[in-house]
C-alpha cells in the first residue's frame, strides 16, 4: 500500500488523517509544532457547525458541503451541541435582522417571548429575532484533541519532523505561502471570557452594520466571542479597537457580560484563496488541501473525505485543480 505523509496537524491534516485511516491507511502526520496548539489559526476557531447562517456571506456550495459537518463530528467521538443559532439585532438595525434573514433560509422568525423561551437571560432585551434550529457547534481545542487521541490509539503519532514519503498532502494552512503563491490570510481576533453570572446555551449572533458579532458558549460560564474579519495576515495581535468593539458588542447583548473575566486575546490569519473557497490541488505527488477560509470546521469533514476519496481511489474531487502553478 502507497505510504502517505499528512503535513500539518490542524483541523485540516487531522481531518483528513482521520478520513485515510478509515479507509485502511496509516499516514505520517508530520508537524513541527508537533500537534494541535496556540499557533494554528484553528486553536482559536468559534466552532460553529451553521451552514445556513453562513449563507449571508458564503458561495451556497459552503452550505451544501457543511450540511453533515455536525454528524462528521459526532461520528469521531466529538461532543457536539445541537442546540441551533440565535440570530439578533438591536432595535436600532432591525434593517440587518431583514436583510440576514433574506439571504439565508431553514430559518423561523421569533417573537420576544420566543426569544425568552430559547433564552430566559435575554428576557425582554430583543423584540424579534431568527432561529436556526438544526445548527450546532463543538468546542474546537476538544474536538482537536479527540482527533489526535484517536489517531494516536491507532498508531499515528504526530512527528515533528521526518522525511515524506510516497505521496504528501500538504495541509499546513498559511504555512504553504511558500508554495501556493494565491493563498493570503485573513486575520480574526477573538476574545474567551468568563462569566458565570450568563447562562446562554446556544450560539448567539448578534448583527450590526459594522461589528457582527458571534457568541459561542463553551460551558461552565466560558464564552467564546470573535467578530473581525480583517484583509490582513497579521497574527497573534489583537487591536485596543477590535477588543474595545467586541467587548462593547458583548455588553450589548447581555450587561452581565461587563462583569466577566477575559481569559483569553487572541487573533490568527486564516488562509483563503481569492474565491475564499478550498483547494485541493495536485503537483507532483503532493496534494495541497487548503482555503478553509473562516469555515474550517464547517468544511474540513467534507474536504477531508474528497482528498481520501482521490487518493484511495483517484476520483477526481470537487474543488480539484491539477499541475495548478
Amino acid at each position: 500500500m502507497t505510504q502517505i505523509t499528512v503535513l500539518g496537524a490542524g483541523v485540516m491534516g487531522l481531518a483528513i488523517a482521520t478520513e485515510l485511516a478509515a479507509r485502511g491507511h496509516t499516514p505520517r502526520i508530520i508537524d513541527p509544532a508537533g500537534g494541535p496548539g496556540n499557533h494554528a489559526c484553528s486553536w482559536r476557531a468559534g466552532g460553529m457547525l451553521a451552514p445556513y447562517c453562513e449563507a449571508e456571506s458564503a458561495e451556497p456550495v459552503v452550505v451544501r458541503l457543511g450540511l453533515d459537518a455536525a454528524d462528521w463530528w459526532q461520528a469521531q467521538g466529538v461532543e457536539v451541541t445541537r442546540r441551533g443559532t440565535l440570530v439578533l439585532a438591536p432595535s436600532r438595525d432591525r434593517a440587518e435582522l431583514d436583510r440576514f434573514a433574506r439571504m439565508t433560509t431553514e430559518h423561523r422568525p421569533v417573537s420576544g417571548a420566543e426569544i425568552a423561551e430559547l433564552e430566559p437571560e435575554l428576557a425582554g432585551r430583543f423584540p424579534r429575532g431568527l432561529f436556526f434550529g438544526t445548527e450546532a457547534h463543538l468546542n474546537p481545542r476538544d474536538a482537536l484533541r479527540v482527533l489526535r487521541d484517536r489517531l494516536a490509539a491507532r498508531g499515528m503519532d504526530i512527528q515533528t519532523e521526518g522525511t515524506p514519503t510516497d505521496r504528501i498532502v500538504d495541509a499546513r494552512g498559511l504555512t504553504a505561502r511558500d508554495a501556493l503563491t494565491d493563498l493570503r490570510g485573513v486575520r480574526g481576533e477573538m476574545l474567551v471570557l468568563r462569566c458565570p453570572e450568563v447562562t446562554l446555551t446556544r450560539t448567539v449572533r448578534l448583527l450590526h452594520p459594522r461589528i457582527p458579532l458571534y457568541i459561542v458558549p463553551r460551558g461552565d460560564g466560558i464564552y467564546m466571542i470573535g467578530a473581525t474579519m480583517l484583509e490582513t495576515g497579521g497574527k497573534h495581535r489583537v487591536t485596543a479597537r477590535s477588543a474595545v468593539e467586541m467587548l462593547s458588542a458583548a455588553y450589548a447583548l447581555h450587561p452581565g457580560f461587563a462583569e466577566a473575566e477575559i481569559m483569553e486575546l487572541g487573533a490568527d490569519a486564516r488562509p483563503a484563496f481569492p474565491d475564499n473557497l478550498p483547494r485541493l490541488r495536485r503537483r507532483g505527488n503532493t496534494l495541497f488541501a487548503n482555503g478553509l477560509y473562516r469555515h474550517g470546521y464547517l468544511l474540513a469533514p467534507a474536504v477531508a473525505r474528497m482528498a481520501a476519496e482521490y487518493l484511495t481511489t483517484g476520483r477526481k474531487p470537487e474543488f480539484m485543480d491539477e499541475d495548478h502553478p
